[in-house]
């Protein structure tokens, strides 16, 4: 009986010793896959993100930034339409302070800002304001 089992035990192919293929073809496939799915799904979300505004679709209803002037190299003066009317905030790091509210639109939130036309608008307001 032994005589006929060594026969068969001989017959087996040999596994290979050394280390197991960490990459085969199949797996730098799925792997390539896998990561062209994260990155389109990353492109699709910041896609969906500016076309909401930002986070204009998540909870800052009634609120926009109309127009803003920098001022240095950290601070600006902004215009942000809060409902009917419109706040003149200075945003500097760490801080933000409302410099003026005005009833009337300074600007209109919809029509484009032509470079220069906040700051000019911004000064003419002023002198209105101190005479």
């Amino acid at each position: 009986m032994l005589a006929l089992a060594a026969p068969a035990l001989a017959a087996e192919p040999e596994k290979k010793s050394g280390p197991p293929e960490l990459m085969s073809g199949d797996a730098l496939g799925q792997m390539l896959l896998g990561l062209v799915l994260v990155l389109v799904l990353i492109f699709a979300l910041a896609w969906l993100v500016r076309r909401l505004g930002g986070t204009g679709g998540f909870g800052s209803r009634g609120f926009k930034v109309v127009a803003s002037l920098p001022l240095g190299a950290r601070e600006r003066l902004v215009l942000v339409q809060a409902g009917s009317r419109q706040l003149l905030l200075g945003v500097a790091p760490g801080r933000v302070n409302l410099l003026h509210e005005y009833e009337q639109p300074l600007l209109e939130p919809s029509s484009p800002v032509a470079e220069g036309a906040f700051s000019q608008r911004l000064r003419e307001a002023l002198k209105g304001r101190d005479a």
